[in-house]
């Protein structure tokens, strides 16, 4: 069984039984777990530049902290399964 990057509308993890050979679903998958890294990259990116600047408003860490912690947590379920 694979863990699907989305949730149920009640937020319970949805679970596609494979043979591992793909398949429409596996793919959509797939793709979304490829958006998710890059979205995770990207605000690595955006992170590491605002550090070097002295003028970045608090509020905007903190904005960034979210994202960040969206991120991380797509990318652990990812990693995880």
């Amino acid at each position: 069984m694979r863990l699907l990057p989305w949730t149920s509308p009640d937020d319970k993890p949805c679970f596609l039984t494979t043979d591992g050979a793909g398949g429409p679903v596996s793919d959509l998958a797939d793709s979304i777990e490829e958006i998710q890294l890059g979205i995770g990259e990207e605000l690595l990116r955006h992170a590491r530049a605002m550090h070097g600047d002295p003028k970045v408003p608090d509020r905007e860490f903190r904005c960034l902290s979210r994202r960040l912690a969206e991120a991380l947590g797509d990318a652990l379920r990812v990693a995880r399964n």
